[in-house]
């Protein structure tokens, strides 16, 4: 039986009775026998020769346990699993060889029981220690063994015989079946089963290459691959896979075993013969393709090797229920996309898709879906210009998160905006507000329609600040001290009750100066279970304090970012910066075509260099929006449209993509670049950035302070 073993080569000097040639028992038996209980191998008994000569032809690891003390005689299979035992155990009683082992159950007994009383015994799976290789590294293995007793002529029992076969690998990717399928109930989308089960793939079937294929709905293909040694770091991992497209009639195996429901084994061949697209594809010579068994999501799940592979019944199965699982998270992330696709377009739908753009008054806004991403939630910002050239900036948020919530958010955001262009006093628009709400809740016959709403009136030619709140958060505004450092305040504005309870809401007046940075959000931002509220209050305000600079873009990261932990609620922040110069702006449309990225980069330095920017801020910048805009071309697959605003303090540059399938899927992504290292660049390029999904597809923003001489 087997101890702690390893690798080391048997004896191959012939001895007497040894058979010709030069196969695993020649060196076996030129041990000298005679000084042991088995005696000289010529004179051994008919039947126990009949033993051996099964034994030592064997593949399979078998040894011999033979008379009262049980001294081994095994075959070369068996030699390598004693790695360093070997050769000094043949000969030795088994209980000297294996004496670490010897007492624990199901081993020295077990092997005694069989000799003393005959008994037959099977071990489905014990493990053991193993030693692999030259090492010396301990490895606990799992083994099927097999005992029967062995007779001579006159039919005593004079030893046991020992089958073993190490089960190991099978265990390990019957784990690793339990492993992928916790990952898998994790997933929400299909990018994120395509990771899962390449990554699986890849690690327990160890092919040179995985592949991954579903139906696009339409009639064509979408398939993502990945090669074994490809070099994917924490950041790839997190980004949105790379899908290569296909037409309906697309011939690759694992789209045939999707169309027709059935596996397709190749052994050796050319599966990829008619469409390899590279030399990877070229090279497979050997492919499991199978279906995912699901009516929901037509696709399949592809293990190629450069070799010829034969598949066992044992990998066969494994195969057909791994698939049958990644077909069931497939199913699952194919209604969530749609359920949230359709709850997200409503959403922003709903919104504005562009904010003014004011040489004096900066502005930025960020919308974050709650936990549950398939709901529609209430939360609404707005941003826009009053007949008297005022800029009147809105945030509110309807109790709920469904379908109802963001048509009654759609009602009231239009009505508000209605009533600011007919009288913009914050007051009177709350007052008109709340005479609507009254008046659906009564529609809808119900008196638990909750609204609050902060609305508030911006005059840059006066530098000043008009506020009214119904049952909302107070505003928060950021502020410079003579000292050049920088706070922040909360405005106090009358506490209003919110819309529809008749309530009064009360106006306040504050300065507004040149500097400044406004911020309102919704109680998403600072409210956390098992935290108070003024908790939440007191982080975010000093996030903002502390934040490098005041424009709007990056204090929304910061404001959703400001209160650690989870929240459920939905998440709508609107920053407004008093400028102090008026800031330069252009932007630049972006084919997408292989060569967009060099076009931007040359478009960027001209411009640059005009503005008269720094030379090391130039060159992070171009660095920094190469990677975006190659990012974009590639995840979103749609144009893109880069802008740069350049201010006093900074300069920010956004790329926006147009890709609808972006929108579920750069939510959760908080790396950038095609092949992760623009996570690095990015972050130690500049001083902020952030990804704000938007009505249609998403933006990636980033910042970088300028010196103080380098602005217009």
């Amino acid at each position: 039986m087997p101890g702690t073993v390893g690798r080391v080569p048997t004896p191959a000097s012939p001895g007497p009775g040894a058979p010709t040639g030069s196969g695993p028992g020649v060196g076996v038996l030129a041990h000298d026998w005679a000084n042991t209980p088995l005696g000289p191998a010529d004179d051994w008994d008919v039947a126990l020769q009949a033993v051996v000569q099964l034994l030592l032809a064997s593949p399979m690891p078998m040894a011999l346990a033979y008379g009262d003390d049980l001294v081994l005689l095994y075959n070369a299979g068996y030699a390598e699993l004693l790695g360093t035992k070997h050769p000094s155990a043949l000969g030795r009683p088994a209980a000297e060889v294996f004496a670490e082992i010897w007492a624990l159950p199901g081993v020295g007994a077990v092997i005694e029981r069989c000799y003393r009383q005959g008994e037959p015994f099977l071990e489905k799976e014990s493990t053991l220690p193993l030693v692999r290789g030259h090492s010396a590294t301990v490895e606990q293995a799992v083994f099927t063994r097999g005992y029967s007793p062995v007779r001579d002529s006159a039919g005593q029992i004079v030893g046991v015989l020992t089958v073993a076969a190490e089960t190991t690998h099978v265990t390990e990717k019957l784990q690793s079946l339990s492993e992928v399928a916790a990952a898998l109930a994790g997933t929400l989308t299909l990018d994120d089963v395509a990771r899962v089960a390449l990554r699986y793939a890849i690690t327990t079937f160890d092919p040179d290459q995985a592949s991954f294929a579903v139906d696009e709905g339409g009639g064509g293909w979408r398939m993502v691959r990945r090669v074994r040694g490809e070099l994917l770091d924490e950041a790839d991992e997190r980004l949105p896979p790379l899908w290569r497209r296909a037409p309906a009639d697309w011939s690759a195996p694992v789209v045939q075993a999707a169309r027709s429901g059935a596996p397709s084994f190749t052994r050796d061949g050319q599966p990829l013969r008619d469409t390899a697209v590279d030399r990877h594809d070229q090279k497979i010579q050997a492919m499991a393709a199978l279906p995912l068994g699901t009516s929901v999501v037509r696709g399949g799940l592809a293990v190629g090797f450069q070799v010829p592979h034969t598949w066992s019944p044992a990998e066969r199965a494994l195969l057909a229920a791994s698939a049958e699982l990644i077909g069931q998270a497939a199913e699952r992330a194919r209604r969530f996309e749609t359920q949230h696709g359709t709850a997200q377009l409503l959403q922003r739908s709903m919104l504005p898709e562009h904010l003014p753009d004011l040489p004096r008054l900066r502005i930025a806004a960020r919308y974050d879906p709650g936990v549950d991403g398939n709901a529609a939630g209430g939360d609404f910002y707005d941003a826009f210009l009053l007949p008297n050239g005022s800029l009147g900036v809105v945030l509110g948020d309807v109790a709920g998160h469904d379908v109802q919530a963001a048509a009654r958010m759609g009602q009231v955001r239009a009505a508000l905006r209605a009533l600011a262009l007919a009288d913009p006093t914050p007051d009177a628009v709350l007052g008109g507000l709340d005479r609507l709400v009254t008046s659906l809740g009564a529609e809808a016959g119900t008196h638990e329609l909750f609204v609050t709403v902060a609305f508030g009136v911006i005059d840059a030619e006066r530098r000043e600040l008009t506020l009214s709140s119904a049952g909302h958060p107070a505003p928060l505004i950021r502020r410079g001290d003579p000292d050049g450092r920088f706070h922040a305040e909360y405005v106090d504005v009358p506490a209003g009750p919110p819309l529809g309870l008749g309530g009064r809401p009360g106006t306040t007046t504050v300065p507004f100066r040149p500097g400044d940075t406004l911020l309102l959000f919704s109680d998403g931002v600072v409210e956390r279970r098992r935290q108070s509220l003024s908790a939440g209050l007191a982080t975010l305000s000093d996030a903002i304090a502390k934040a490098g600079s005041g424009d709007p873009r990056a204090l929304c990261a910061v404001a959703t970012a400001a209160v650690p932990g989870g929240t459920e609620d939905d998440v709508a922040v609107l920053a407004v910066e008093h400028a102090l110069k008026p800031s330069r702006s252009a932007s630049m449309e972006v084919p997408a075509e292989p060569t967009a990225p060099s076009r931007v980069r040359h478009w960027l330095t001209g411009q640059l260099t005009d503005w008269q920017v720094p030379e090391s801020v130039i060159g992070a910048a171009v660095l920094c929006t190469s990677e975006l805009t190659t990012n974009a071309l590639l995840h979103a697959g749609t144009a893109a449209r880069v802008e740069i605003d350049l201010s006093a303090e900074r300069l920010l540059v956004s790329v926006a993509d147009s890709g609808t399938r972006g929108t579920v899927t750069r939510a959760r992504t908080d790396t950038l670049s095609s092949r992760g290292r623009g996570l690095g660049l990015i972050e130690e390029l500049s001083d902020a950035w952030g990804t704000d999904p938007s009505v249609r597809g998403s933006t990636v923003w980033f910042e970088i302070l300028t010196p103080p001489a380098a602005h217009p």
